[in-house]
């Protein structure tokens, strides 16, 4: 039976923060309802306004081969993607869970386990990605203190990351929201500082015939992958706390403008550095822009933009790991999640093939994530953002449980998406699809994902999806 949630009449007092939160993937009553879109984008904001960024910026021109010009271009209109994950936050207030809670919607509490342990791992190993960095910035520093680090200067590394990145994600989500506004403005002059110490090393027009299309799509493809489609998946996570009859525009926008701004800026200064500094495609390869005394504060800055933008990574695989079946508390989630990247972590510093790995992953999980966002939204569409809110608590039964808990639709679409984002992918020597090779290396992984996903799901569920929202 279908659950109604009256409407809001009043704004409900925001929680207070440095409190463990007790929700997980369960429903968020409305009484508890304290966000506002703003509270989104600020915390957007604070995590990416992220030295992250400016990596994937000079990946384009050092790694693509592509000109200033035409990484601006790539930035501006890959960084028009975090609409995507503004669409993906409308859901959660409506719903009041997150976004594989709602994801049972369209692939049915047990269907929902296929793509909610892509989006584990999807999690886990930009978790991996973070952690990493930080004991390079860490290393890095012990460097210019005169230590020469071994494997145990590492190791210690690595376990208190660990262990650091674990506590804003297990007090849960007023005090990530908290936490992450507070850093905005000290991001941001950071940012400022970058770009006035960058600017004589900064050779704009020193390329200028830049790549060919396809380096140009593979870069594109890695700016969505890494910027609005990345975060799709992790959107519901932090909207469901909104009250229900939040105007979904002003979401959209808030989170749009919080992620998508200091992205494209963060990119074009990584991609203005390159030019000069062709080493800046790492966090300490950059140290070669700055004068001497600017290496203190930029390394301690950096390695707590990648502890702010780990919190979502980490809270998100917390309660991914409940939709996958696990009865197991939020925090205790939060834990195992962060022993599992911790381990990871280890074997990417010590095998010396972490940058090589985080390609790899970085452009796989375009494989996954755009068919399942595109079935997710236009799930959305077809039940006009209404849901059963007792069906999507119930594993058992209930409206979406369908077949056996599966909706076959939804899992065709996703196989049918897979295969065609597969179809024409570049990964490099690992993999490149027979279209890649024929079509100059190019990439356009993540619009054959989006539209064969899509399109697949509209196909076989449109008319099942609308026979169910009278009963939403």
């Amino acid at each position: 039976m279908a659950v109604t949630v009256p409407p809001r009449h009043d704004q409900t007092e925001e929680p207070s923060a440095f409190h463990i939160e007790q929700h997980g993937i369960d429903h968020i009553r409305e009484s508890e309802r304290w966000g506002r879109p703003s509270s989104l984008f600020w915390m957007w904001a604070g995590a990416v306004w992220n030295m992250e960024f400016v990596v994937y910026g000079a990946l384009m021109v050092v790694v693509f081969g592509l000109s200033f010009a035409q990484a601006v271009l790539i930035g501006l209109v890959g960084n028009l993607f975090y609409v995507l994950t503004g669409l993906c936050s409308i859901q959660g207030p409506v719903a009041g869970t997150t976004a594989f809670g709602v994801s049972r919607a369209a692939f049915g509490p047990n269907g929902n386990r296929l793509p909610s342990l892509f989006n584990w791992i999807t999690q886990v190993g930009f978790e991996i990605e973070g952690i990493a960095l930080i004991v390079f910035a860490g290393v890095a520093l012990g460097e210019k203190a005169g230590y020469h680090p071994g494997t145990p200067f590492k190791t210690v590394l690595i376990v208190a990351a660990v262990v650091i990145q674990a506590i804003l994600p297990f007090l849960g989500h007023a005090t990530v929201l908290k936490v992450l506004k507070m850093l905005t403005i000290p991001f941001i002059a950071l940012f400022a500082a970058m770009a006035v110490l960058t600017y004589s090393k900064v050779h704009v027009h020193a390329v200028h015939h830049g790549a060919g299309w396809g380096s140009m799509l593979v870069a594109l493809a890695l700016v969505i992958a890494t910027g609005g489609l990345g975060w799709t998946e992790n959107a519901n996570d932090y909207s469901r706390y909104l009250p229900r009859d939040t105007d979904p525009r002003r979401i959209v926008i808030a989170v749009g403008l919080g992620a998508g701004v200091p992205s494209f800026l963060m990119e074009v200064l990584g991609a203005a550095i390159a030019t000069g500094v062709p080493a800046a495609t790492s966090i300490t390869g950059m140290l070669g822009a700055f004068t001497a005394w600017f290496t203190w504060p930029f390394l301690i800055f950096a390695i707590a933009q990648l502890f702010a933008i780990n919190t979502l990574d980490l809270y998100s695989s917390g309660v991914t790991l409940q939709s996958l079946g696990l009865r197991l508390a939020r925090v205790h989630c939060v834990l195992l999640d962060a022993v599992v990247a911790g381990g990871f972590t280890a074997y990417a510093v010590f095998s010396n093939r972490f940058y090589q790995l985080l390609s790899d992953f970085l452009l796989f999980i375009i494989v996954w994530l755009a068919p399942w966002c595109a079935i997710y939204l236009v799930d959305c569409l077809l039940r006009r953002n209404r849901y059963d809110v007792a069906a999507l608590m119930d594993t058992r039964g209930g409206l979406y449980y369908r077949s056996g808990g599966i909706h076959w639709p939804a899992i065709i679409a996703q196989v049918v998406g897979m295969v065609a984002a597969f179809s024409w992918l570049d990964a490099y020597s690992p993999y490149v699809s027979w279209l890649s090779s024929h079509f100059d290396g190019s990439d356009f992984s993540v619009f054959m994902g989006l539209f064969f996903g899509g399109l697949v799901y509209w196909l076989l569920a449109a008319r099942g999806v609308k026979r169910e929202v009278p009963v939403s």
